[in-house]
């Protein structure tokens, strides 16, 4: 039995980058002696086992044969006599098919780090084409290392196209899909991603709702700025429908997040920035019912803690570093939580008059801020 450090763990050793996950790949065991050895495994039909202590993957070498649509349509032979050379030829980029011994020697028999010094994504072999997944899992290689100067080689572009072609695409779950594309989104050059599917033909299948956007440079460089993946997806969505008209805006994103089971986290916010980024950004210039209703669409009122991503989106979007939202809103809130229902009820106001007095006195708020005056003197001069 022989373990070797495989795939992404050795490549970003080379490139000297942070190492979070490793994957091994046993050569020479059989699933009976993984079992004796305290490894636990995953499914019945995948020869991939958790190790006892650290939790890692340690998958026996194995040989694959295209069976089926998808990346789901494969059948697995592992053996003990799998090579490693034929475990790794199986993976999708050259710079992905390098291992690493106990000794740190590196075994690269398809010149991964000749093609990690020259920059350049490369399939490793023509099966590379039998696998839909790998078009998103390149384009989004490419949104992580363009900044060092990565390409993609022309004859794996070119197998990306023949894949986007066919119906290949068509037969990938939206999980899978999802996955692929909230990880790009957390990639240094998130653009990338969407710019590449668009190259090869890809983005039409998958992404129909961004095909214009592709063209729009200024708005996909945004999605560079330092956000998290749920604000840089908010930006994108919102940037994807803007030239569309205003009542078609919220279907769109909600019809987009359905299709590829996004999470609500992402929906949510996507949506909210799109009603109400053109306002968070022009704050200062609404009247007292147009602040009012802003803060009541949001329900800030219940839920200030979403207040930050969406100034943070609103300040990417404007291209400004601060707005006058950030210290105008919260004052609002603020004050707005000094209103006491309960002391409105023992004046008397009660159900429908109740929300009535409570919006009516937020509503002087938001005209006291415009006017200048401190908040609670017109209800002390009544009295």
């Amino acid at each position: 039995m022989e373990i070797y450090l495989v795939g992404g763990a050795v490549r970003d050793q080379l490139l000297s980058f942070p190492v979070y996950d490793k994957d091994w790949v046993v050569v020479g065991a059989t699933p009976q002696q993984m079992l004796d050895q305290g490894f636990r495994p995953v499914g019945k039909d995948f020869p991939v086992f958790i190790h006892p202590e650290t939790g890692e993957e340690y998958a026996l070498a194995r040989t694959e044969r295209k069976s089926g649509k998808g990346y789901t349509g494969f059948q697995y032979y592992a053996s003990p006599d799998v090579t490693l050379e034929q475990d790794l030829i199986r993976r999708d980029l050259t710079i992905n098919a390098m291992a690493q011994d106990d000794n740190g020697q590196i075994i690269d028999p398809y010149n991964g780090q000749q093609d990690l010094q020259q920059r350049i994504l490369r399939h490793v072999s023509p099966a590379f084409a039998e696998d839909p997944l790998r078009v998103l899992r390149v384009a989004r290689f490419a949104a992580r290392y363009t900044h060092l100067g990565f390409t993609i080689a022309e004859p794996t572009l070119e197998l990306m196209r023949q894949l986007a072609a066919s119906d290949e695409l068509q037969h990938l779950t939206a999980e899978r899909v999802w996955q692929e594309f909230q990880r790009a989104l957390g990639e240094p050059a998130a653009d990338v991603f969407i710019t590449t599917l668009q190259r090869c033909g890809a983005l039409t299948a998958l992404f129909p709702e961004l095909v214009q956007l592709a063209s729009d440079s200024h708005s996909l460089l945004l999605l560079r700025a330092e956000l998290a993946a749920p604000s840089r997806f908010a930006i994108l969505m919102s940037r994807a429908v803007m030239q569309r008209p205003a009542d078609e805006q919220q279907a769109i994103i909600r019809s987009f997040c359905e299709r590829q089971r996004s999470p609500n986290l992402y929906r949510d916010l996507a949506l909210q920035l799109c009603s109400c980024a053109e306002q968070l950004i022009n704050f200062a210039s609404l009247d007292a019912g147009q602040r009012l209703q802003l803060i009541l669409n949001l329900d800030l009122v219940r839920r200030s803690e979403k207040l930050t991503d969406l100034i943070t989106a609103a300040k990417v979007i404007a291209g400004q570093s601060s707005l006058e939202a950030e210290q105008l809103i919260p004052e609002l809130l603020r004050s707005m939580t000094r209103i006491s229902p309960q002391q409105l009820m023992s004046e008397g106001f009660k159900g429908k008059a109740l929300g009535q007095e409570i919006q009516l006195r937020q509503l002087q708020i938001c005209q006291q801020q415009i006017t200048g005056t401190q908040p609670g003197t017109e209800h002390e001069s009544k009295a």
